[in-house]
């Protein structure tokens, strides 16, 4: 009985250590994405107007991508180690799946390297269009780079491109082009692309909001905090129609999934959206919950008289953890309350072009605080939909508890990890202090 009851403290730690591997891993993953892009808009601007404040930002926020992107590859390649060594019985099944797309990841990868050296190192020896595109490269492959990733993570939310599976053989008659193909990508894909030009716009919005506080009438950060907003703003407004359709494509593919966001029990239709509550899977209700009458139907089907399978309908040893509501839910919340902010901010670009006057305090107040707000949404998010998917690591077909390793003495590694991710936040936290500081009194 000690030795099941080990296994099961290991397995517990090496799950802890591969969620808390992929929470810290998604930020630099958001922001490889995200400030390429902003960085080459600054330096197009600058190529366009001759304004050299815009020279001045692309070369500021490079920096701050270089920084970023080392502790991206850093924390990516522990995860590629984890993989193998946390789940081998995932990896065994998988492999030959999700190889390619993790092949394809990989060279993605080495390219946005190579030419974020062009970059950095060719302000003064590139011709400036060969330069700015440079800088172009270095966005779509980060784009790519992550795009990839998630085309695998949606095979594991619903696995195609093979005739059978079995616990003893794993796959066979397997296509693995056919498995960057899941279904689920339709929706996962620009929802969690979207998600991370939200969370950078609105970060880099945050810090220099931060930086007007003190010089207002400054056009560097004002200018800076122009350019996140045009990235942000229409992310975060474009946000709730695509939550409508990845609802609905949840509620088609993973219907128990969508269950447990919402703490919803018994099949129904014409089913009201929760609001807050408190799910108890065993006495099977969601408690002291607002309710949108009829808004859950709609979400799922688009007809407000539409059904909606409850979690009552399935095995219960297949639901997820109540958990998920409560991720969720702050999702939905944050992710509504940065589409009123992202369009308030376009309101201020418009209406303070000729002027070019800063924001308002309380403006300013409101984007200083969805900085970390957008990057704890996009964790929420994250936890919502990879906790929901529990307890398969490949939906349907292989159980997280037989894919995870039971040997002992995880726990040494998962606290080296865990000092490891401690030092590379403070060591990101000091370099991009150092960074914003040398511009912190810009005129």
């Amino acid at each position: 009985m000690d030795a099941y009851t080990g296994c099961v403290d290991e397995a517990l730690i090496a799950r802890l250590q591969m969620g808390g591997s992929l929470a810290f891993h998604i930020v630099f993953a958001a922001i490889g994405v995200g400030m390429p892009l902003l960085m080459v808009l600054a330096e197009g601007c600058w190529l366009r107007t001759k304004d050299p404040v815009y020279r001045d930002l692309a070369r500021a926020w490079a920096k701050g991508t270089a920084v970023l992107f080392a502790v991206g590859a850093v924390s990516g390649t522990v995860l590629s180690f984890e993989l193998g060594l946390l789940f081998p019985e995932f990896m065994r099944v998988a492999g030959p799946l999700i190889g390619p797309g993790f092949t394809l990841e990989g060279v993605a990868f080495f390219t946005e390297a190579i030419f974020l050296g062009m970059y950095l190192y060719g302000w003064d020896r590139l011709e400036p269009r060969l330069h700015l595109a440079a800088g172009v490269v270095v966005a779509l492959s980060g784009m790519a780079s992550a795009a990839l990733v998630t085309l695998v993570n949606a095979w594991m939310q619903h696995p195609v491109g093979f005739e059978a599976y079995t616990p003893e053989d794993g796959f066979s008659g397997i296509d693995p082009l056919a498995a960057l193909a899941s279904p689920y990508a339709l929706h996962e894909l620009p929802h969690s692309i979207l998600g991370y030009y939200l969370a950078t716009g609105f970060a880099v919005a945050a810090v220099h909001a931060w930086a007007l506080r003190k010089t207002p009438e400054s056009q560097f950060h004002r200018r800076a905090l122009v350019l996140a907003l045009a990235v942000a703003a229409p992310s975060a407004l474009l946000t709730p129609p695509l939550g409508h359709f990845a609802g609905q494509r949840v509620a088609a593919l993973q219907p128990a999934k969508l269950a447990a966001f919402e703490g919803h029990y018994e099949t129904a239709r014409g089913v009201g959206l929760k609001l807050g509550g408190i799910p108890d899977h065993d006495a099977a209700e969601t408690r002291w919950a607002l309710e949108l009458p009829y808004a859950l139907s709609f979400l799922a089907t688009d007809d407000v008289d539409g059904e909606v399978k409850g979690l009552l309908d399935f095995p219960r040893d297949e639901w997820p953890p109540e958990s998920v509501h409560y991720a969720f839910q702050l999702m939905v919340g944050l992710g509504s309350l940065l589409a009123l902010l992202g369009g308030w901010g376009l309101v201020w670009i418009w209406r303070s072009r000729a002027s070019r006057a800063p924001p308002g305090p309380w403006l300013r107040r409101a984007l200083i605080a969805a900085g970390p707000g957008a990057f704890v949404a996009l964790e929420a998010g994250w936890i919502a939909a990879e906790v929901g998917r529990q307890p398969w690591t490949i939906y349907g077909l292989v159980r997280t508890a037989d894919a995870v390793t039971p040997v002992r003495g995880l726990w040494i590694a998962c606290l080296a990890f865990g000092l490891l991710y401690v030092g590379l936040a403070v060591a990101v936290a000091a370099a991009l202090r150092w960074i914003v500081a040398q511009r912190a009194e810009a005129p």
